[in-house]
């Protein structure tokens, strides 16, 4: 009985020596993936927007995503939008975010919402993902300028959002202010509950289009975007190079039949600027490697483009997000 004992324990031994270098050799392959095996386990979290916006959708699809290419857990935080966002990473609240690439631009060099509490550089860029659409929406067909949103009830997005200084953008160049509409501060979600129940006459939603707000009430109300005409369309470029003049075409939602012309911006990946370099390379190279298969979806997957996201951003790139855009021969500046 002793001898079979020791027979079982050196087999034992020897069973254990073996695992133990089948471990070392795995982790030794490990290193050689570089930032996917370093990343694999991370856990993160993301602010995006309201939970009936694009933000928080689009998010949720690129969360998933990752982690099942990755290991790379992200939890998808709904937010009140973009500043809450960049103070949210600020903050510690939050390891990534999506925000307008604007409102980035404001926070990095302290204007505009970021005048009084100063530039934040907390953040770094890891790329622009789609185009985000200044979205005016009635549910009344008298309403068919700009113009005619004097005196009227207007939700401007959240207090502090992107949206709101969208708002205010398109109303300088109609020679109009905040002074001339009865502001309405509510989600994108509240405010089409508003426009359906008749409270208030007209929404300013910045969301890539389709919405899922606008969608769901277009499928009970009749839904107009008020276009923007070229002659003020010129001076608000003018005044506000940022943006570019896009055309949402006929049938983005139910019953819109016609196109419509306004602003666009650009929904922005961002990241605290202390995260690790082979994580955001591993983000990165996810996401814009994988773009069918995101695409398949999300609609919004169909436009990652890697000049759309590097091209006039007002912040740094991180390191690691450099990196894969220099393996695609596209240089942008990384953070120091």
């Amino acid at each position: 009985m002793k001898k079979l004992l020791a027979l079982l324990l050196a087999l034992l031994m020897v069973l254990s020596l073996a695992a133990c270098g089948g471990s070392g050799s795995s982790s030794g392959d490990a290193g050689d993936n570089g930032g996917d095996a370093a990343a694999s386990g991370t856990s993160l979290s993301i602010g995006t927007g309201g939970s009936s916006g694009t933000y928080y959708a689009f998010a949720g699809v690129l969360a998933t995503y990752i982690k099942q290419e990755t290991g790379i857990d992200i939890t998808v935080n709904e937010t009140t939008g973009s500043a809450a966002n960049i103070t949210g990473i600020d903050q510690g609240m939050y390891d990534l975010a999506t925000v307008q690439s604007d409102v980035l631009g404001y926070a990095y060099n302290g204007t505009n919402t970021f005048e009084e509490t100063g530039a934040v550089n907390s953040f770094v860029v890891l790329g622009a993902l789609y185009a985000e659409q200044v979205q005016l929406i009635t549910c009344d067909p008298a309403i068919t300028s700009v113009s005619d949103l004097a005196g009227k009830n207007v939700c401007v997005g959240d207090v502090g959002s992107g949206t709101y200084y969208n708002t205010m953008d398109i109303l300088s160049a109609y020679d109009m202010t905040i002074d001339d509409i009865n502001p309405v501060y509510q989600s994108f979600q509240d405010s089409a509950e508003s426009l359906k129940d008749g409270k208030i006459d007209a929404a300013v939603v910045t969301a890539g289009a389709p919405t899922p707000a606008i969608t769901d009430l277009a499928a009970t109300k009749d839904v107009y975007i008020i276009s923007i005409d070229q002659e003020h369309m010129d001076k608000l470029l003018a005044n506000a190079p940022w943006y570019a003049s896009y055309t949402i075409p006929a049938g983005t939602y139910n019953g819109f039949d016609e196109d419509a012309t306004t602003i666009t911006t650009k929904a922005t990946l961002i990241a605290k600027s202390d995260i690790d370099d082979d994580t955001a390379y591993t983000i990165v190279s996810t996401i814009f490697d994988n773009a069918d298969a995101i695409a398949e979806l999300h609609a919004k997957g169909a436009e990652l483009d890697l000049t759309f996201a590097t091209e006039g951003m007002a912040a740094p790139f991180s390191p690691g997000a450099a990196k894969y855009y220099a393996e695609h021969d596209i240089t942008v500046e990384a953070a120091g």
